[in-house]
């Protein structure tokens, strides 16, 4: 098998953001406040949960490992991005480039597969309200989300090795702010046809399989809602439910609008664009979301706020 990637690139120049140089400063704080925000709000929501017993529900289970991976899937690509923004640097070693495409494939697939578990958990709650705990055990939750990290791993890891049997000997620039998968493929001067042959698979399982699941999740919650339409029970089924529908949107409409929306146009910045929504606006919100329309996790806030002004 040749190696030739590793003799003829020991590094990649990541043009990043389209944006002019004398904007730079501007993006630049307000991209390390989205990412600092992120990671501050997805460890307040993992704090609120761990210490208040009241959730401690499968919901609440599911929605911790969100968080986490929120945190872990920006941090993947904005602290490089930010870095080289800084810096003016463009570089980026072959080794890093690799190691990025595999995490970031791999927090991308765990969110996708902790909002299928989170759908399914909604749905047996509001469908089948009375065997909720007996369905709902937490065997079966540690079960979901050990099955999440698995497939995760594996649909990244094969990914990553097909990568790095490729070379690059033509050009190492790469239009984007991190390592993207689809844009090294272009790159590559090899033979790519297996390597997108595997993403349509593996795509489909990790990406198109999760999303089809909650749709059919939520289709089920509709009509179980629509039989008995009162006010109540509607108004339940939104507040029991917004959340989660509110970040699948986001999450799932980003990438519909990166590879199913075609564009004529400055491809490039769009792609560049969509994954900054993707990378940084969807995992930043995420805790606005769960927070503001989610009076358990209000409660919990203010729980702890005022434990801390009486200790003080």
């Amino acid at each position: 098998m040749r190696r030739d990637n590793q003799s003829s690139v020991t590094e990649f120049l990541l043009l990043g953001l389209p944006i002019h140089p004398e904007q730079q400063g501007v993006y630049y704080a307000l991209f390390l406040v989205m990412y600092l925000t992120t990671v501050l709000g997805n460890l307040l929501i993992i704090l609120l949960i761990r210490l208040d017993s009241r959730l401690h529900t499968p919901m609440y289970f599911f929605l911790s490992h969100l968080a986490f991976t929120d945190i872990s899937f920006s941090s993947v690509t904005a602290p490089k991005m930010l870095m080289n923004m800084l810096t003016q640097s463009q570089s980026i070693s072959y080794a890093a480039c690799i190691s990025q495409v595999y995490f970031f494939l791999f927090f991308a697939d765990l969110d996708s597969f902790l909002l299928t578990s989170m759908a399914y958990d909604r749905y047996v709650a509001i469908c089948h309200p009375l065997h909720y705990t007996t369905i709902m055990s937490q065997s079966l939750c540690y079960l979901l989300v050990i099955m999440s990290w698995i497939l995760s791993f594996g649909g990244a890891l094969v990914h990553t090795l097909l990568l790095a049997r490729l070379s690059f000997q033509r050009d190492k620039t790469l239009h984007h702010f991190f390592c993207d998968l689809s844009t090294l493929i272009k790159l590559s001067s090899s033979d790519t046809t297996v390597n997108e042959l595997v993403i349509f698979i593996v795509g489909s399982m990790v990406i198109t399989l999760p999303f089809v699941c909650i749709l059919v999740s939520y289709g089920h919650i509709g009509a179980t809602v629509l039989k008995s339409p009162s006010i109540k029970g509607i108004c339940k089924a939104l507040s029991t439910c917004g959340s989660h529908l509110s970040v699948v949107s986001l999450y799932y409409g980003a990438i519909i609008g990166l590879y199913f929306v075609p564009s004529a146009n400055n491809t490039n910045d769009k792609d560049v664009i969509v994954s900054v929504m993707y990378t940084l606006v969807t995992p930043m919100l995420n805790p606005f979301i769960y927070s503001l329309r989610n009076r358990d996790m209000k409660g919990a806030l203010r729980n702890i706020l005022s434990r801390g002004t009486f200790s003080a």
